[in-house]
């Protein structure tokens, strides 16, 4: 009979509870932010999620203490804070505007633009992994566009960009991670996202029915939550035994739309998103056994 220590079991069961919590929070604010769509603006869900995200953050912060988010990093977070916005506001629009399967496809393109970013910004060296993650990258991404079979729509694009403004942000927290606590960079991302957002919402405000509230509500509890989670989950548990329970969401969010929204189940998309990932997984394994 074989044992295991606690040691080496729970690690890695709290690492893939709390991904798993990460997994629910980005499919929740992916269902809420479609059923916003239709009567608010992209800019107006942005501003309710950083608003609700905040208050969480701040209530967190008083009982832990604020020196946890005295930072000298401030232009780092502002720098992070804007292109993480890119990014929401570029997912959120895709929400809006195409197959929820789509929008969680492509987003994996983040995976393969933080690969190529890193060689730019954090010097890391160019190796047979990383060159299969990002031909993997464009494959997958050509898989599910198929231009030449079918119009690109302009939308899935814009989701693509979201994934640069994603793996901006990703590179950067990486760097401030180092020295930032991770609710100092939850609290300046919202704190600094939150009057952007409601500058740019001003102009096409529209004012929130009752049906509404609970969808905005849960925006902003998945905004808090998939950010701790993913948190947790990378700090207690390898990359690699958290990073497949991610792709997991693809497939729930694609029976999510066939059963609630009539969205076809597209096949090509799934293996597109499967190929990004494979190519993404080896890199990271390939690095982390070299590390």
């Amino acid at each position: 009979m074989i044992w295991f220590s606690t040691k080496t079991v729970l690690p890695s069961v709290q690492g893939c509870f709390w991904m798993s919590g990460a997994v629910v929070s980005f499919i929740f604010m992916g269902i809420g932010g479609r059923e916003l769509s239709d009567t608010l603006s992209t800019f107006q869900i942005l501003t309710f999620r950083s608003l609700i995200a905040l208050s969480i953050t701040i209530l967190v912060v008083m009982n832990i203490g604020w020196h946890v988010v005295k930072t000298e990093n401030i232009s780092l977070h502002f720098f992070r804070s804007i292109f993480n916005f890119g990014g929401q506001f570029g997912w959120f629009l895709g929400i809006s505007l195409l197959p929820l399967s789509t929008v969680f496809a492509l987003e994996y393109t983040t995976l393969v633009w933080t690969a190529i970013l890193a060689l730019i910004f954090l010097n890391e060296r160019m190796h047979h992994a990383r060159i299969l993650a990002i031909i993997s990258g464009i494959a997958g991404v050509l898989l599910i566009l198929r231009p030449g079979l079918r119009i690109i729509d302009p939308a899935s694009l814009i989701v693509i960009g979201a994934g640069f403004c994603y793996a901006v942000a990703y590179i950067l927290t990486k760097t401030m991670a180092k020295t930032e606590h991770p609710l100092a960079i939850l609290f300046y991302m919202n704190l600094i996202q939150l009057p952007f957002g409601l500058l740019m919402a001003s102009f096409v405000w529209v004012e929130p029915s009752i049906e509404d509230i609970h969808w905005i509500i849960l925006i902003g509890l998945g905004g808090f939550s998939s950010h701790y989670c993913l948190t947790r989950a990378f700090k207690v548990a390898d990359t690699l035994t958290v990073i497949p329970i991610d792709f997991m969401r693809l497939p729930v969010i694609a029976i999510i739309g066939y059963l609630f929204y009539n969205e076809s189940i597209d096949v090509a998309i799934l293996f597109g998103a499967l190929v990004i990932f494979i190519g993404a997984y080896y890199n990271i394994h390939y690095e982390s056994v070299k590390k």
